[in-house]
């Protein structure tokens, strides 16, 4: 390996963790820093945890972590990442959020890792700047914070702020961080250690492809089910949808059936209804709001079909997850 500048000290990174945070996203940022130290054979990093109290915080997994302290003991440190999971957008915890903003006043980098970027975003932090967050809370931050630039990509990196979508992408991020530092060599030989056979770019995809998802190769189906999911606000008519791959209704019904063991018009329904669930779920929008975002003409029609799907209404979900 080619020789580095190596600092004097390791370079302090602090990760604050909110109950119910994602153990793999959290994992998967701390093993790259810990294994870039063993390969490079100097300490370039070392790493904090902290609560906003100081007391053990349970992951979304059930485990708990003893941090080192609470936010009002925290020691210098050039980078801070917010570590979230579920129920991210329930956190309201306004102490915190001034915390944050007076670290960034102070010239800490603020980063945020799997659904954490809904806190960046409520401290005010993400103003100006591109920002992505794991694909199945992309919906509902969307839905609430309209004027920050949020892609459905791996990570982003975008001056003192970075984000990542949450899981493994956690590790490309802290790899594409340690490359322009400490040289591309030692990054590709970190990635190489921990069974990660290609650093992923910003811009790759999330989520497997539809192909994959779905587990079937037909070209005029992918076709249809991905304009169907590209338009759940306002929903294509069977014809449209047939029409577009140059098939009969009936052939498309069958194709479905064949395939996907559903008919395209209850296949549809559950893409806009598991659509409302997330809405649901992440934000506070009212039952005819999640309605209208998900290509019902109505509240009471909505709430029919909702039940009828999940066997409880919109609002029962709310409740039980409240």
């Amino acid at each position: 390996m080619q020789p580095m500048d190596v600092p004097a000290s390791p370079e302090p990174i602090g990760f604050l963790l909110v109950p119910n945070f994602s153990m793999i996203a959290f994992a998967s940022a701390i093993e790259p820093l810990r294994m870039a130290n063993r390969m490079s054979g100097h300490p370039l990093y070392s790493w904090h945890l902290i609560s906003k109290d100081g007391a053990a915080v349970a992951a979304s997994n059930g485990i708990f972590l003893n941090p080192e302290s609470g936010i009002n003991q925290v020691k210098h440190m050039t980078t801070l990442f917010v570590c979230a999971g579920l129920e991210v957008h329930l956190y309201r915890d306004k102490e915190v959020f001034s915390w944050l903003r007076r670290l960034a006043r102070g010239g800490v980098h603020i980063g945020a890792l799997c659904s954490a970027s809904h806190i960046l975003a409520r401290a005010g932090l993400l103003e100006g700047y591109r920002c992505t967050i794991h694909w199945e809370n992309l919906l509902g931050f969307t839905e609430e914070f309209p004027d920050i630039e949020v892609s459905a990509g791996l990570f982003e990196l975008d001056r003192n702020r970075f984000t990542c979508s949450g899981g493994t992408a956690s590790l490309d991020m802290i790899l594409h961080r340690i490359a322009p530092r400490y040289g591309k060599e030692l990054a590709i030989a970190v990635s190489d250690q921990l069974i990660h056979d290609r650093i992923r770019g910003a811009h790759d995809q999330q989520r497997l492809t539809l192909q994959s998802r779905l587990g079937i190769r037909d070209a005029n189906l992918l076709s249809v089910v991905a304009q169907m999911e590209a338009n759940i606000e306002e929903p294509l008519s069977r014809d449209a949808l047939a029409r577009s791959v140059g098939l009969s209704t009936r052939q498309l019904e069958r194709l479905f059936r064949d395939k996907l063991g559903s008919p395209p018009r209850r296949y549809y329904l559950g893409l806009r209804l598991r659509h409302a669930r997330q809405i649901l779920l992440q934000t506070d929008m009212s039952v005819l709001g999640v309605a209208l975002a998900s290509g019902f003409v109505s509240a009471s029609h909505f709430s029919k079909c909702y039940h009828e799907y999940f066997d409880k209404t919109p609002r029962d979900e709310r409740r039980e997850a409240a």
